[in-house]
């Protein structure tokens, strides 16, 4: 009879939480985007050092192209 009355409430509280839209991951993403952007954009370089912001930029730039080609011949090669 409990068990009946918490499964019940539990639902109540997740279609509460579905409308007010407290379910949704975009904070998450929000995030994640963020962090990512922070990342190529060197923002943890030395901001008074314009050489190691755009050599850091440069080299992470690099680094995504030469994944995305080793991810394109790995695949490549499976066919």
């Amino acid at each position: 009879m409990k068990d009946d009355e918490t499964v019940r409430q539990a639902k109540r509280t997740l279609d509460r939480l579905g409308e007010e839209g407290g379910l949704s991951a975009s904070p998450v993403m929000k995030s994640a985007a963020t962090s990512v952007r922070d990342h190529f954009a060197a923002r943890d370089a030395d901001r008074t050092d314009t050489i190691e912001v755009w050599g850091t930029r440069i080299a992470r730039g690099l680094a995504l192209i030469a994944f995305a080609g080793l991810v394109v011949w790995m695949i490549g090669t499976i066919s």
